[in-house]
This record gives C-alpha cells, structure tokens and sequence, in this order.
C-alpha cells in the first residue's frame, strides 16, 4: 500500500494543531512544499510548518508580528495560542487568515516600507541583515548551470560580499522586511499590508526600496510612472543613492540563484534560470532584461 506524500505533512499538522487547542479535522493543504502551508477553513487560521532546524528563525517571526500588531502596522495577525510549536523538529506557527487580497501596487508597498522604517528600533533581537543568506546553497543545489557560469557567480557573490562591507553611508538603519515584494507587501479589502516577516533584521531601509527600483531597472516590471509614484509615496529614490549599484547586484544575485536552484527540480524554470545567468553575464544586452517570474 503506498502513502500519500501529504500524510507525514498532516500528522505534523494534527499534532501541532492538538498541542495548541485547535481542530484540524477539515484541514486543507494550501502548498506541501519545503515550507508547508494549511488552512483551516472553519477557523478561519493559516497553519505554517516550516523546515526542520528553522525553530529560531519562526520563534523570531513570531516576536516580530506582535511588535508589528503593538505599533499598528498593518501586517499578518497571530492566533492567540503559545506559539511556535516544534514537532520532530520542524516548527509550526499559526495566522489569522487574511481577507481575499491581491499584489500591492508600487504605491502601497511605499507606504507600508515609509510606516516600518520610521519606527524606533524594536526591543528584540532582530540580528543584521544578510543580503546574501543562502547564496552558497543555492549555488550548490544549482545542477543545471555549467560549472563556468556557477564559478562566474560564485565570484560574483564573493566581490558582493567586500562591496557590501565597504557601501557608502545612506539612511539610518532601521528594522527591514528583507524581501519587499508586491507578493509579501499585499493589497486587501482593508488595505495593504505585510506578510511574510521571516527576512526581518536590522539594516539599511535602501535594502527594502531596492526591491522596487530592481523591478524598474532591471526587469521592467514597473513603469516609470509606477515608479515615480514609488518614491514620491516614500520620499526618496534609492537609484540616485551612490551605494544603488552594489544593493542591486546583491538583489539580481538572489533572483538568480533562486531561479537557478529550482529549475534543477523543476524543468520549466531551465530556461529562465540560464537567461538570468546570460543577462548578468553580459550576453543579452543592456537592462532592463524583462526576466519572467519563478513559482
């Protein structure tokens, strides 16, 4: 008899859901991927059991949505049970499921990054940002680069990392989302909003804006008029910032790696995965490069 690939996910889930005091009796897996993501219909809770050895960073996520809920950020909602919960390892987290919402616009996430970077540093350990976590592994994992084009990056990633070190002086630091994107930064019924905190820390806020002016500059995903609205919404452009150029690298990297990584799992992504190699090698001409979006 075989077993379904979603029932080692669901005893986690019923375990952590008993632990907690919820039902998870009409439980609904909503993506069984590396990080696992349920809902529970009835009550109206998103069920999030992330990776095994990942306790501190969800314990971290945990601390950063009240702090966000105690300044009235609008932002994803805890369920009020003790939380997380790790079983065998892997720690599970428990949200107010969002009303029905959308990608935010360039404007709203201006407007939310404007409202999280004027607040005073939180009393909580965020750590400092690292725009490069990661980056190794998913090199690692990327099987079907040429072993040039991963050694090409792997450079890449290492001048990063000392240009990073030596940046110029920009904004005051202050607590960052860490992965601003329309798709984490939401548009509701209510609002926008914040989601996905697992990348919060302390940092340069041009790290947030860059996310935005990457998506004007290089991959054209924003208009200019898109992105003029961005920053008279924020109050400042991070393209005219002498320290842009290495921020954004460090963002093209990432994209690329991570579209490298799955594309050895998935072979949809190949193609993709390769255009962003060539485009930042230099092999498709200048920016922007029109790249497609992963997952």
């Amino acid at each position: 008899m075989t077993t379904s690939p979603a029932a080692p996910a669901r005893a986690t889930l019923e375990q952590a859901c008993r632990e907690v005091g919820l039902d998870p009796l009409d439980a609904e897996p909503l993506r069984l991927a590396e990080n696992q993501i349920w809902r529970l219909p009835a009550q109206r809770v998103i069920v999030r059991i992330a990776r095994q050895g990942q306790a501190r960073t969800a314990a971290r996520e945990v601390r950063v949505a009240r702090w966000l809920a105690d300044n009235n950020v609008p932002a994803v909602r805890l369920v009020d049970v003790t939380q997380p919960a790790v079983i065998t390892g892997r720690p599970v987290t428990f949200w107010q499921e969002l009303p029905d919402h959308e990608h935010g616009t360039p404007a709203d996430v201006a407007r939310l990054l404007l409202t999280l970077h004027s607040l005073p540093a939180p009393d909580i350990n965020l750590g400092y940002l690292d725009p490069f976590v990661r980056i190794p592994e998913r090199l690692d994992a990327a099987t079907t680069l040429s072993a040039d084009d991963a050694e090409w990056l792997r450079q890449l990633h290492q001048d990063l990392v000392c240009a990073w070190a030596e940046r110029p002086a920009g904004l005051p630091e202050s607590a960052v989302h860490g992965d601003a994107w329309p798709g984490n930064l939401v548009r509701t019924s209510q609002g926008p909003l914040m989601m996905d905190l697992e990348r919060f820390s302390i940092g340069p806020p041009e790290w947030d804006l860059v996310s935005t002016a990457v998506r004007r500059t290089t991959t054209g995903a924003v208009n200019a008029a898109e992105y003029e609205e961005f920053c008279t919404t924020y109050g400042h452009d991070v393209t005219e910032w002498a320290g842009y150029p290495i921020l954004a690298s460090a963002r093209e990297l990432r994209m690329t790696t991570y579209a490298a990584q799955h594309a050895a799992s998935n072979s949809e992504w190949t193609g993709q995965a390769q255009h962003r190699v060539d485009c930042l090698r230099g092999r498709c001409g200048p920016r922007p490069w029109r790249w497609k979006g992963i997952m």
